[in-house]
């Protein structure tokens, strides 16, 4: 009787171990069947031994699972090299065609540029929709959200740029309805188009930025290069458009210098405006570019994560609430005002100065923006230092297990610093070259060199802050004075401390629970309520990432509306003739402008953890 007892409960300990592997090979292999309605045992190791047999039995369940694993591992690879293939053909395509539109003399013009665009966006539009109706009607798609992808303050700049970028795509239909008579429709239907994905897209990442989907994952990933790709190609298209603009040409007869004759609307000069604002509307939408160029960025890196997501099973041990507070937090907000302040005081000057075509006015103008960002970058450096060295000091542990959202911020952080890297060691080599005569090239040579020094640093205290796991002290002191029985002992000693307490009474049940009401009031004098005050470490990176914050910022408003030295200052130009030139200042720039918008968020998220 006691074998068969053990026989049986081992039979059902073994089919609870089958019942229960069965939804996991499910999930394993993308399908979620629906959830049994009778109840299921729990997962136990079988306990049943029967010799050889049940040896044989347990290797061969060793078998199965790593099968499984192998299966799903190759059909997950086999996913990722079809969205790539489709991410690499469509980006190589569109930049022949970026490249061909931008020159006059070849028959690609803009509007071809723009129908392939509108082709993209139709198509990604339309796949953001099947995915969230699909996923809304479907309990199981969704099982897993990774709560560090998408945090609240990125969506909120999404939704900022992409506000933005609606006023732009409104400013360029009311442009380019003025040359509607004489010019193609592409360039009324691409703004159109462009607003209508920017409000789909914003609504789709803002819902399921954090998704981590099970199923239809071949499709997704599809989908979400081709959301990758279409963001990528409006990030490019823009930033051609944008450079073209800027980008200043020194005349053959060198006496002054002139932007880049951009393309009429309407594609020739006969085409004429039909109403009066044309030319306000026009300067207004090339000054909201930046924003439509930071939107794509963002919404790309979105979408990578998205795409690195799916199939992932999320564990959500580790993750713990960061609250943005700016207690005790005074000195690097303020001297980062100041210096946003004069920057963009600075800024005001130099564009004025430049646009006066004074060439004396232009070297003083010139002369005030490297002495700012001389400044700026200095004291960048020196702060940076200081938060390598209080970071030798840190107890923290590092973080572990595998990211998305983190290795992406360091990608990033690091891919994009080439661009400013790339200008710098340019103009250094062409000053050094020349001999730096003159305190104007002199100022140039300073402002490169501390450049590339403060990129170093500042990629260094970015990327420790992000491995660095959150501080825990403010949760460690309060569960001291929550727990009961600390509270009980502190009570007793109050009360046998206060005058005419007779120390020989016995504590009675009454009295433990009237002394655990007195322990709130007498604690009241204690360090309770300074639970949450700053320590100085925690206090000193805070202050940094403020400052550093702020400057980023004053140093991505400056290049992204307009400063551009680079064409100013004629050395570069003719050190390595103009072509050459405007092409290594419209290449590194546009990673330059993002990878100080992409510092000012690496930084928020330091300044939150720290």
């Amino acid at each position: 009787m006691r074998n068969i007892m053990h026989l049986t409960f081992g039979f059902f300990s073994c089919e609870s171990s089958k019942m229960t592997s069965d939804p996991e090979m499910a999930v394993e292999e993308g399908y979620i069947s629906p959830l049994p309605t009778r109840p299921t045992l729990p997962s136990t190791q079988c306990s049943i031994h029967l010799g050889v047999q049940a040896g044989s039995m347990r290797r061969g369940s060793d078998v199965f699972p790593t099968s499984r694993g192998t299966v799903r591992e190759r059909g997950r690879n086999r996913s990722w090299l079809l969205s790539s293939i489709i991410t690499f053909n469509v980006l190589i395509l569109g930049i022949a065609l970026v490249s061909g539109s931008v020159f006059n003399n070849v028959k690609i013009n803009a509007i071809n540029l723009q129908i392939f665009l509108i082709i993209l966006i139709i198509l990604t539009t339309a796949w953001m929709l099947y995915y969230t109706i699909y996923t809304s009607r479907e309990d199981h798609a969704v099982l897993y959200k990774d709560s560090h992808a998408g945090p609240v303050w990125l969506r909120g700049g999404l939704v900022l740029f992409g506000l933005c970028s609606l006023i732009m795509d409104v400013f360029k239909i009311a442009n380019y309805v003025g040359y509607l008579h004489c010019d193609s429709a592409v360039k009324i239907a691409f703004p159109v188009v462009q607003a209508v994905f920017i409000l789909v897209q914003t609504y789709f990442l803002w819902l399921h930025a954090k998704d981590c989907v099970q199923l239809q994952r071949n499709i997704t990933r599809c989908g979400l290069m081709l959301t990758l790709s279409t963001n990528l190609m409006l990030w490019m298209a823009a930033v051609t458009e944008e450079s073209i603009h800027q980008t200043v040409v020194p005349p053959e007869d060198g006496n002054s210098t002139h932007s880049y004759d951009i393309r009429a609307p309407g594609g020739s000069s006969s085409c004429n405006c039909s109403h009066s604002a044309c030319a306000v509307l026009e300067k207004a939408y090339y000054y909201l570019y930046p924003f439509n160029i930071e939107y794509s960025l963002f919404a790309s890196a979105m979408a990578y994560v998205m795409w690195k997501n799916v199939g992932r099973l999320v564990d959500e041990h580790n993750h713990h609430a960061l609250h943005f507070r700016l207690k005790d937090v005074l000195v690097g907000p303020a001297v980062g005002l100041v210096m946003l302040v004069a920057g963009l005081g600075t800024f005001v000057i130099y564009e004025v100065d430049v646009e006066s075509g004074d060439p004396g006015k232009r070297d003083t103008a010139l002369v005030i923006h490297y002495v700012m960002n001389t400044v700026a970058v200095t004291l960048m450096s020196v702060s940076t230092v200081a938060g390598c060295a209080i970071y030798r000091l840190d107890q923290r542990d590092h973080v572990s297990g595998k990211n998305p959202t983190r290795s992406l911020d360091v990608g990033l952080l690091i891919g994009a610093s080439f661009g400013q890297f790339t200008i710098c060691y340019f103009t250094i080599v062409a000053v050094v070259a020349t001999g730096a005569e003159g305190h104007l090239n002199a100022l140039n040579l300073a402002v490169s060199l501390l450049t590339v020094i403060q990129l170093c640093l500042q990629n260094i205290f970015i990327i420790e802050g992000l491995h660095r796991e959150p501080f825990h002290e403010d949760m460690h002191q309060a569960s001291v004075f929550t727990n009961p029985y600390v509270l009980q002992a502190q009570a007793h000693r109050d009360i046998h401390n206060l005058p005419g307490t007779f120390m020989e009474t016995k504590t009675s049940p009454a009295f433990t629970v009237h002394s655990m009401h007195v322990a709130p009031s007498a604690l009241s004098s204690s360090p309770l309520p300074q639970r949450h005050r700053l320590t100085w470490k925690r206090r000193a990176l805070k202050e940094i990432c403020a400052f550093l914050l702020l400057c980023n910022i004053l140093l991505w408003i400056m290049p992204a509306f307009g400063a551009r030295p680079q064409f100013d200052n004629t050395i570069g130009a003719e050190f390595y003739e103009f072509t050459m030139w405007a092409a290594v200042v419209n290449i590194g720039l546009p990673f330059g402008i993002f990878y100080r918008m992409h510092s000012v968020a690496s930084l928020f998220e330091v300044f939150l953890t720290s």
